[in-house]
């Protein structure tokens, strides 16, 4: 038999059975009979509860970034309250702020995998993640660090110079406060500071 002919049969079948129930049947669940309590059977391995982060309706995710590396330079800056469409160049232009490496000189990873400055962090970072770690290495090492000037050095070459300095009362005086300070003999301090500028006398 055809599975054709078996289901018109089973069709027909059921077509010459009378209805027992009509269209608008309703049936009191008092009248029910009384059952007994079935429990389901544990399941072998318990399913795992979906853990969102509490965003408040109307609000975006925020994220932690964490870029770290290991080698020279070592780094370990923390950016926090980045939106999911801060992109990879943005990470890395506030990472050069912070610690002064040029940003054409990183190169972020993410799971040892190297993220373009396209990315963002939708693209990277799970539905449940509130933190993303980057490691990030530097072409050229600590040889690219940009050192700002101290403000001794920008005080250099500022006002009198060289043998200017010699001429005035304020550099012998200065130096003999130096020696004094050093030795704690104020006769022998004085005796070294005429000497010195005895000596520069003669040689000028």
């Amino acid at each position: 038999m055809t599975e054709l002919s078996f289901a018109k049969s089973f069709l027909t079948a059921l077509d010459n059975r009378p209805v027992k129930l009509s269209p608008d049947h309703v049936e009191d669940p008092k009248t029910y009979a009384a059952r007994g309590a079935y429990i389901l059977p544990k399941m072998p391995k318990p399913m795992s509860k979906r853990k969102s982060a509490a965003v408040a309706p109307g609000q975006e995710r925020s994220l932690t970034v964490v870029v770290k590396s290991l080698r020279n330079p070592p780094l370990d800056v923390k950016l926090s309250a980045l939106t999911l469409n801060t992109s990879v160049l943005d990470i890395k232009t506030a990472v050069s702020e912070d610690t002064g490496i040029p940003v054409e000189k990183m190169k972020l990873l993410h799971k040892k995998k190297p993220i373009a400055d396209s990315k963002v962090l939708k693209d990277v970072a799970g539905e449940a993640e509130t933190t993303v770690e980057f490691s990030v290495m530097v072409m050229g090492g600590a040889s690219v660090i940009k050192t700002p000037p101290t403000p001794a050095q920008a005080e250099v070459a500022q006002g009198q110079s060289g043998g200017e300095v010699l001429e005035t009362k304020e550099f012998w005086s200065d130096l003999k406060g130096f020696l004094l300070q050093r030795i704690r003999d104020e006769k022998m301090a004085e005796e070294l500071a005429d000497t010195f500028q005895t000596a520069w006398k003669t040689k000028a």
